[in-house]
């Protein structure tokens, strides 16, 4: 099994209210091989929601709210699941908040990216389990899922 962002299986739970869907991600979700997780969402958090990105080791929307709780919470959920699932690998959302794995968004809403993990990815690391993001190569997998 496979750990997925909800996003990218088509699920409309991004910031904006929309999905981001990757059809090879779609493909996995829809033969059984995936299990989509949306932290943020598990966080509690609500769809649409406001942007946020990290800025130093908190979570700030653009309205300057700090969701750093909402964030940690939804992590060690999805965590929890991918692990009952048997999770040992994970395509996750490119420089999310949460999802984004070796670079982030910087803090200052300005679209810089910079070198970092979000939060769950993070998370995940510390577990041994292998984060990608939709941009990689996939290894074995085409366009389709397989």
């Amino acid at each position: 099994m496979i750990l997925v962002s909800a996003c990218l299986a088509g699920e409309p739970c991004r910031y904006n209210g929309l999905g981001f869907t990757c059809p090879a991600v779609a493909a996995l979700v829809t033969a059984g091989k995936a299990l989509a997780v949306c932290p943020e969402l598990l966080g509690g958090l609500s769809t649409p929601r406001p942007p946020a990105e990290i800025f130093v080791d908190r979570v700030l929307t653009v309205v300057g709210e700090d969701v750093t709780a909402a964030y940690h919470e939804g992590a060690q959920l999805a965590l929890k699941l991918a692990r009952q699932a048997g999770c040992r690998t994970a395509i996750l959302k490119a420089r999310s908040p949460s999802c984004g794995c070796g670079q982030i968004y910087d803090g200052s809403f300005s679209g810089r990216l910079i070198p970092g993990d979000g939060v769950f990815v993070a998370l995940l690391k510390q577990a041994g389990i292998v984060v990608q993001t939709e941009e990689d190569k996939i290894i074995g997998m085409n366009e389709t899922g397989e």
